[in-house]
């Protein structure tokens, strides 16, 4: 983990880290109540980070109030000119006198104002999905009512047995409302960040805030990325609003309806922000490997998840989920990403893949439910922490073809595994959607 730093800020100590030797500094706050301590620990987020940090020094920071910085009275909330002074403190005190600020949604307030009354220190302005004003008003159209903020934001910081993680991922990234994973981090690292009663002062005071007149003061290059899709929040009317009165401002759109800036479009993302910062969009060959790729899901998953209920199903899925990790864990394969009610793994050979996937539909049977899985090898592109290519979806539409309680495998994984002595069944050739030629699939035998 990267090593933390504090800045006195008035009364309050803000804690900073710094990565990266580039040419240009870059700035960015915790996002809403996300410390920066726990950025590394999502890999999209570090994925962004590593190409920042690929040609910036990055100088990241928590705003007073959240994670590594000193608390905040919650009758006390910090003012804007507060935040704009703990910005320049940690400038000051890494040395840089000029810094491009990106600003992702409820940051983006405050480096408007920064690079307003500080033009000189500001070397660009990227504002990411982000507002001058997010509530709607007889002024301005767009957005929430005031009082939709506060019901939807009060149900979000209040303590409940099962803090509703999903809710809040289908608010600001609904593509990732489905990947536990992504929920495990969000949920706690939320907890970690700020208190509830914190929480809920921060975010009156983000979404209360409105900088519009700043706007035609802007000076400094400015980047506007925006999503064409709402999710509710007004972000896309938000973003073509900021384009239309900052002068010159660049607008970006781009296809999806997260606020969460990483995803799923982050590379996208990040070659933005580098042309603009750089004026030179790196274009890299993906990374092959040959792996060995096991998909497994749960049959009937949708019929199982009505018949019980939510609570039930959330609970029968939350042991799902530990089952089969204990048995990548005990194979030595590394989960690249859930599905819903499945799993995408990888593996350095298939004899261990195979047996992970009879260990797991060993193990969901005793859960009471029938999983199916197909294994296929191949060369995949590593995309960060996610894979991609033919493979990918070769092992996926291997899998579609098992039945229940069954593990399907191409005749790649058959051939090497040869002497293993795991037993398979033949099951002719298929046409696999999306992939060309004829497949030759077979079924482990038990």
């Amino acid at each position: 983990m990267t090593e933390t730093r504090y800045v006195r800020s008035g009364d309050a100590h803000i804690a900073y880290q710094v990565k990266g030797d580039g040419p240009i500094d870059v700035l960015m706050s915790s996002y809403i109540n996300i410390s920066i301590d726990a950025f590394e620990r999502e890999p999209r987020l570090a994925r962004f980070l590593e190409r920042l940090e690929s040609y910036a020094r990055v100088i990241r920071y928590d705003a007073r109030g959240i994670g590594l910085s000193d608390p905040i009275s919650p009758d006390a909330p910090p003012t804007l000119e507060q935040r704009v002074a703990d910005a320049l403190a940690v400038l000051d005190d890494v040395g840089s006198e000029r810094a491009a600020l990106f600003a992702p949604f409820t940051s983006g307030p405050p480096a408007i104002v920064f690079a307003a009354t500080h033009p000189g220190r500001t070397q660009a302005l990227v504002l990411c999905n982000t507002y001058a004003r997010a509530h709607r008003g007889p002024d301005y159209p767009y957005g929430d009512e005031v009082e939709s903020f506060e019901v939807r934001f009060d149900e979000v910081v209040t303590p409940r047995p099962d803090p509703p993680a999903e809710d809040i991922a289908a608010l600001h990234a609904p593509s990732l409302a489905d990947d536990r994973a992504y929920l495990e981090w969000w949920k706690g690292e939320g907890r970690r960040g700020a208190s509830p009663t914190v929480a809920a002062v921060l975010v009156r005071l983000y979404f209360l805030t409105d900088v519009r007149d700043v706007l035609p003061t802007l000076s400094v290059p400015t980047l506007v990325l925006g999503p064409t899709r709402d999710n509710g929040l007004g972000v896309p009317d938000h973003s073509r609003y900021l384009a239309e009165h900052i002068a010159g401002a660049r607008f970006v759109e781009l296809d999806q309806a997260d606020l969460y800036p990483f995803s799923p479009n982050g590379d996208l993302l990040a070659d933005e922000v580098e042309e603009f910062l750089t004026g030179t969009r790196r274009r890299r060959e993906p990374e092959r490997v040959l792996a060995t790729i096991l998909f497994t899901d749960i049959v009937r998953s949708t019929e199982l998840a009505a018949e019980m209920g939510d609570q039930d199903w959330r609970q029968l899925l939350d042991r799902h989920d530990a089952m089969v990790r204990r048995q990548i864990d005990r194979f030595d394969g590394r989960e690249v990403k859930t599905t819903g009610d499945g799993f995408l793994v990888t593996f350095t050979g298939p004899t261990p893949a195979v047996r992970c996937a009879a260990a797991v539909r060993d193990g969901a049977a005793q859960l009471g439910i029938s999983v199916r899985a197909g294994v296929h090898t191949g060369e995949v592109e590593l995309r960060g922490e996610d894979i991609g290519g033919i493979a990918v979806h070769l092992a996926q539409r291997v899998a579609s073809l098992a039945g229940a309680d069954e593990i399907c495998a191409s005749g790649t994984v058959k051939d090497l595994v040869f002497g293993s002595g795991i037993d398979f069944e033949d099951r002719g050739e298929h046409d696999l959607k999306g992939v060309p030629g004829r497949w030759r699939i077979h079924a482990v035998r038990r």
